[in-house]
């Protein structure tokens, strides 16, 4: 499979994931403009996703459903419940295509939030921005995945000297907001295995982080923790410029 990250961020939200002739959005929270330059790149239409699927119910992530069919999208009840045709379960896998897909819990401050582990073609990619602790009910189905997509939301000192609310600040660096950089390093180590190859940092803070400030994080708990980070590639999603990941030779 292969993949494009649209776009990360407080800003919007929307990944692409294509396998054979199956394609799966993953959240739409941009304008239907930047869809449709994202999914140009890798030669498609809006009219060629077979599947939309929604982590939860926060603007940056389903601001964009009117643009698409209510026939295509999934999610975990209480996220669309209005527009939804296809309500999921979490840990009960679906299939979409060519890909076999699974839900799973996370822990954020909305209605029914998950992840998703998508499966094609003898590859796993595991799902999950948007959480302030990763779940160890969750662990052992997104574990060992080829390709990682996880949230590396903010550093905390970068997160204190911001002009943010007290209230803000604290919702975001609780077990039910977004995890910072060390957090996530600690739960991609958890969660990497023998398969895995890449690991995406998403959802990064505009204000509170820079990729520069999250790789910097993830090689020093690598480290610490004995792991050659440089096994893999890891690298940074961006909220305005594509990131392409998965395997190249996937048509």
């Amino acid at each position: 499979m292969k993949f494009n990250i649209i776009a990360s961020g407080s800003k919007g939200n929307a990944t692409v994931v294509k396998y054979k002739q199956t394609n799966i959005l993953i959240d739409m929270g941009i304008s239907l403009t930047r869809l449709n330059e994202g999914l140009n790149e890798f030669g498609l239409e809006v009219k060629d996703i077979n599947a939309a699927l929604f982590t939860h119910d926060h603007a940056d992530h389903i601001s964009g459903v009117r643009f698409l069919s209510p026939k295509i999208m999934y999610a975990l009840r209480g996220t669309l419940d209005s527009t939804l045709s296809h309500v999921v379960e979490p840990f009960v896998p679906f299939t979409v295509g060519d890909f076999k897909i699974t839900p799973f819990p996370i822990s954020h401050d909305a209605t029914n939030p998950c992840g998703y582990i998508l499966e094609a073609g003898g590859e796993k990619l595991t799902y999950v921005t948007d959480t302030g602790v990763f779940l160890e009910e969750s662990k052992d189905i997104a574990s060992n995945p080829d390709y990682l997509i996880i949230e590396s939301n903010h550093d905390i000192k970068m997160l204190l000297k911001t002009n943010r609310p007290y209230e803000l600040i604290n919702r975001i660096m609780s077990e039910h907001g977004h995890l910072c950089n060390e957090d996530s390093a600690i739960a991609a180590l958890e969660l990497i295995g023998d398969r895995t190859k890449q690991i995406i940092l998403a959802h990064l803070s505009e204000e509170a982080n820079t990729p520069e400030v999250a790789l910097t994080a993830y090689t020093k708990i690598f480290k610490h923790f004995n792991t050659n980070i440089n096994k893999y590639d890891v690298k940074c999603a961006n909220q305005w410029v594509s990131t392409f990941g998965g395997n190249p030779n996937e048509d």
